[in-house]
């Protein structure tokens, strides 16, 4: 999108339309222009309200009822910030007792959004042209939220403001960046901000080699509903303290877990076995949930843990035992049969399986359900059938 099309999409005539068009069937796509079209509407405006009503109904999940309001991009809408999390980030400053915030990366302006809904002044850079437009026009409530079309580094330092958030882009034409050197702005680089701006929060992605972090900031790495979306990285006065931490939010319900960075025993398989949470595994603190519960690791490598009773916890899903085989397909297959169960829900972890092959191969009939879990126990390859507790 350029910045003529970006004006388009903002503006009165084009969110009206979208507006009337409301969410439709991308099916049906074609006809609902040719229908707008015949009743008038220009091309041009008919094709970006169709943009904008497809995009708004996606970003629903994000965004919720503020979506109906804004105006997006496809790209800014892949990268924006949920919500939910927006709001923690900006509960952050707000707590901290920060007042004017520089956004170096604002893109569509969730963050944004939610530090000025919060009475923050921000000022949301933004290097390309169209992002900007739509930035500005998803701000367009709050007096103090200013945006910037600029490249943010060269001008920051000038800027009043006791705050610093960063989203540095990840992605670009060629595919994803996964060196932080390489990100937009580099790692280093917003991080060099420090020494003026020690209230400094970075969101990136959870795969980040934990060697690139800060050692003396607080990394959270936040999962939404099993979906892993980030790691926060919070500096100075942000920080709730130093070292590693997971939110895991469910159901709107935030649960933080923090502790050593250690793996945990390994003990026999119990009864029960237990899936930590992709936020717990990311910040390597299985060792400190294991702790928590009282469980035990099924290997040193291998996330998994194993207890003799039933665990309760968010930041885990626990599974009741019912059979171990080995790895083996006709095996689990004649085992599944025996027990009438036509679905399977495949976890596997250190064995090279393909979940997708596997289900087509066991050939399954019935109406029963399992969980198949594939793994290794005292270094051999098991097929684990149990049911969720």
């Amino acid at each position: 999108m350029d910045a003529i099309a970006a004006r388009l999409a903002m503006s009165a005539e084009c969110r009206a339309l979208a507006d009337a068009i409301g969410e439709y069937d991308a099916k049906g796509a074609l006809a609902v222009g040719q229908r707008l079209r015949a009743e008038g509407a220009r091309a041009e405006l008919v094709a970006a309200a169709l943009t904008q009503a497809r995009l708004r109904s996606a970003a629903t999940a994000k965004f919720g009822e503020f979506a109906a309001g804004m105006a997006f991009s496809q790209e800014g809408l892949e990268q924006a910030t949920r919500l939910t999390v927006a709001a923690l980030h900006a509960r952050r400053y707000k707590e901290a007792g920060i007042e004017r915030v520089a956004d170096l990366t604002c893109g569509l302006g969730a963050d944004a959004m939610a530090m000025a809904a919060l009475g923050l002044g921000v000022v949301a850079f933004e290097k390309d042209e169209a992002t900007a437009v739509l930035a500005d026009h998803n701000l367009r409530h709050w007096p103090d939220a200013v945006v910037v079309h600029a490249e943010s580094l060269s001008v920051v330092r000038d800027v009043e403001v006791d705050g610093i958030f960063a989203d540095p882009a990840r992605r670009s034409g060629a595919g994803r960046r996964h060196s932080p050197s390489d990100y937009l702005p580099p790692l280093d680089s917003v991080l060099g901000l420090r020494d003026q701006f020690p209230a400094l929060g970075l969101k990136l992605g959870p795969g980040v080699p934990h060697e690139a972090l800060p050692s003396d900031a607080e990394c959270e790495w936040v999962s939404v509903d099993g979906d892993v979306v980030e790691v926060g990285v919070w500096c100075g006065p942000l920080a709730r303290r130093v070292g590693h931490s997971a939110l895991v939010i469910r159901h709107g319900v935030a649960h933080e877990l923090a502790g050593d960075l250690h793996r945990g025993e390994v003990r026999p398989l119990g009864e029960f076995v237990a899936e930590p949470d992709g936020a717990v595994i990311r910040a390597g603190l299985v060792g400190a949930l294991a702790d928590e519960l009282g469980a035990g690791l099924l290997d040193q490598t291998i996330a998994y843990l194993t207890a003799d009773e039933a665990v309760e916890s968010p930041f885990a899903r626990c599974f009741r035992v019912e059979e171990v085989l080995p790895l083996d397909v006709k095996k689990v297959a004649s085992a599944l049969r025996a027990r009438g169960v036509g679905t399977v829900e495949v976890k596997k972890r250190g064995v090279d399986v393909v979940p997708e092959v596997l289900r087509k191969q066991l050939k399954l009939r019935g109406d029963g359900s399992a969980t198949v879990i594939l793994t290794r126990v005292a270094g051999k390859r098991v097929a684990m059938l149990a049911q969720p507790v």
